[in-house]
């Protein structure tokens, strides 16, 4: 049977996989526990409910019922082992943030303007800002846990020989700074995020063995930021934000990089003419992803040139810019 338009709309079987991934149904049953009473008894719900819910998820392929109310891994529910996929899917953390969030879709397409507040009573950012748990588990999704290790390979159209401090703007807990720097020994780096996220990084830097090559700043992108320095790193930033408010992270950066410097945004640009889609960034923030006419004048707005455009191995777009003459 084909594909139909109900089987697209259903929320039944993602609902379903949210409330297993929350309750640790999964580890239970790796750890002995898989009659669906014990199961229930130690996620503290209701059996009856559960035991529907995990067997619709069977009859969908995740998890096997091997004798009724009795519960099994399969390959596709060892998958909510996985400790990435559980933070996006635990409704007690970011998961739970980003699957309510879609219940403002109609707000958004009709006005243009996030509505997240609409559910969550502050606009994304400061909602992060009033719940340091939810905050953490988002700066985790971000991070390695939640995106792999991240590249540190991307061209600069210079070359890296002249590199010797990289600002990176926005840069979460420094895993992607801590990459640039392990695979740069003569590299010094600053990391610059809100002050409740960089005091986050102090593990991430110690285990890359580049602490001490790391100067850590918690304040907002949208303050000065540190000046001179020859790379500014923008990777995943600039998408999670609308154009007024990007072009003002980008004129930082220019601010900063002057005169000398160098701004590469990693991610988000994509090619003119190829569709950009839609993501849950778009909807909890107002984000977007632009083409690469429309970053160039993003970034002639912000103080910048664009003077090349590239995309890594891994995947991710690369463009390279330079501060404009005063």
């Amino acid at each position: 049977m084909g594909t139909s338009l109900w089987s697209l709309a259903d929320l039944c079987t993602p609902w379903c996989l949210h409330v297993a991934a929350t309750l640790r149904v999964a580890e239970q049953i790796v750890a002995g526990v898989d009659r669906i009473e014990d199961i229930a008894a130690a996620a503290k719900c209701n059996a009856a409910v559960l035991h529907g819910v995990l067997q619709h998820l069977a009859k969908r392929g995740v998890f096997e019922e091997r004798e009724t109310g009795r519960f099994a891994l399969n390959e596709m529910a060892k998958g909510l082992l996985d400790p990435a996929l559980r933070l996006g899917l635990d409704l007690e953390g970011i998961g739970g943030r980003m699957a309510y969030a879609w219940s403002t879709l109609p707000t958004y397409v009709r006005t243009g303007e996030p509505a997240y507040q609409d559910v969550f009573g502050k606009p994304f950012w400061e909602d992060l800002e009033a719940n340091p748990e939810i905050a953490a588990s988002f700066d985790a999704l971000m991070g390695p846990l939640g995106h792999g290790v991240p590249d540190p390979d991307f061209p600069l159209a210079e070359g890296w020989e002249r590199v010797r401090t990289v600002v990176d703007v926005g840069g979460g807990t420094g895993a992607l700074l801590a990459e640039i720097l392990r695979a740069r020994p003569g590299v010094h780096g600053i990391l610059v995020d809100l002050p409740g996220t960089v005091a986050r990084s102090a593990e991430i830097l110690r285990a890359a063995g580049v602490a001490d090559r790391v100067k850590a700043i918690g304040q907002s992108f949208f303050d000065p930021l540190p000046a001179s320095a020859d790379l500014y790193v923008l990777k995943g930033v600039l998408n999670d934000w609308p154009d007024r408010e990007a072009a003002a992270i980008l004129r930082r950066c220019a601010e900063a990089a002057r005169p000398d410097g160098r701004v590469v945004v990693l991610k988000g640009v994509v090619p003119d003419g190829v569709p950009k889609g839609f993501s849950i960034s778009d909807l909890l923030v107002g984000g977007k992803t632009r083409t690469v006419g429309e970053f160039r004048e993003l970034a002639r707005g912000g103080g910048l040139e664009v003077v090349a455009v590239g995309r890594q191995a891994s995947g991710p777009s690369v463009v390279e810019c330079r501060p404009l003459a005063q």
